[in-house]
């Protein structure tokens, strides 16, 4: 296997080791790291979001960390672009792109194109909201189903947002979801793909998950977060979805002890990586899946 034509991924639940186990391999193959984590963009939450630690940026080239104002908003195709710029950047250095990350939409647009949809009004949007909310989820699929029968396909029935998302693009689009992914172009071909799932078993994730609750506290998350609300972030903004934030200005304001608080935390985080353990089931199926055991070895065979 020829690596010099590869892109490497590495994509994994929240607290599986993913900068680590990435570092190892970018030390080993002279490759340069690219981020493709959605809350780790920002510069305001180094602790919450678990950026790579500064010293490890230092050894290893380290792309699209930090970069973002929390301000601002930031979309999935504009780090696609600033993605496949870097990967091309990387390659003309002779040298492997290693994107790493939990965000799954940024490996999916990667890997299998964005989906060019029409942007779709608030107006409307929130009337299909509004829809969904008076029929319930089991009427309202129903209907979704009447109107597009083709997201059957691609809609589970108890996924409301999906359901309410898949009506809305049929509805004023007058083109299925399924139509719009058809016609999407990928910017690489799946060959050129290594796909590295990083699958830890759930006592061992929680552990690790906890662990690093208890780390981000002695790392100084407190202050962050104090830091965080002198910028007056908008509450829609992504950055405000991160978690801790809420938690501990709850702490803050008096509502919650520091035990209470990390609790919550530790709770929020592992319900996040199971449903980023479940969504990875159904869009990545072609990845391999890598156990603990299997790390050291795989990093072995790494030339």
């Amino acid at each position: 296997m020829n690596l010099r034509t590869k892109i490497i991924l590495v994509a994994g639940p929240t607290a599986s080791g993913k900068s680590t186990f990435a570092l190892k391999i970018a030390k080993k193959i002279k490759g340069e790291i690219i981020n493709a984590d959605s809350m780790q963009v920002y510069s305001d939450l180094k602790i919450l979001t678990a950026r790579p630690k500064n010293e490890d940026q230092k050894k290893i080239k380290h792309h699209l960390y930090g970069f973002q104002k929390s301000s601002k908003k930031f979309s999935t195709g504009e780090w696609l672009q600033l993605a496949y710029k870097k990967i091309q950047q990387i390659k003309k250095k002779n040298k492997i792109p290693i994107l790493v990350g939990g965000t799954g939409l940024y490996f999916k647009s990667l890997t299998d194109g964005l989906v060019r949809i029409p942007k779709i009004s608030s107006k409307k949007r929130n009337y299909v909201r509004s829809l969904q909310k008076k029929l319930g989820q089991k009427k309202f699929y129903k209907k979704l189903i009447k109107i597009d029968p083709l997201a059957k396909n691609i809609v589970n029935k108890h996924d409301i947002q999906r359901s309410i998302r898949a009506f809305e693009i049929k509805k004023y689009t007058k083109k299925s979801m399924t139509q719009w992914f058809k016609d999407t172009k990928a910017l690489f071909t799946d060959d050129v793909f290594i796909k590295l799932y990083l699958d830890f078993p759930r006592m061992e994730l929680l552990n690790r998950i906890e662990k690093r609750t208890k780390q981000m506290f002695k790392e100084g998350a407190i202050q962050e977060v104090i830091k965080f609300n002198r910028l007056k972030i908008k509450k829609e903004n992504s950055a405000n979805k991160i978690i801790g934030i809420n938690e501990i200005n709850r702490y803050l304001n008096g509502e919650l002890s520091l035990k209470e608080t990390k609790e919550i935390i530790f709770i929020k985080t592992r319900q996040y990586a199971k449903r980023q353990t479940t969504w990875a089931r159904g869009q990545m199926k072609s990845w391999l899946k890598v156990g603990p055991k299997d790390l050291n070895l795989l990093i072995k065979k790494f030339k």
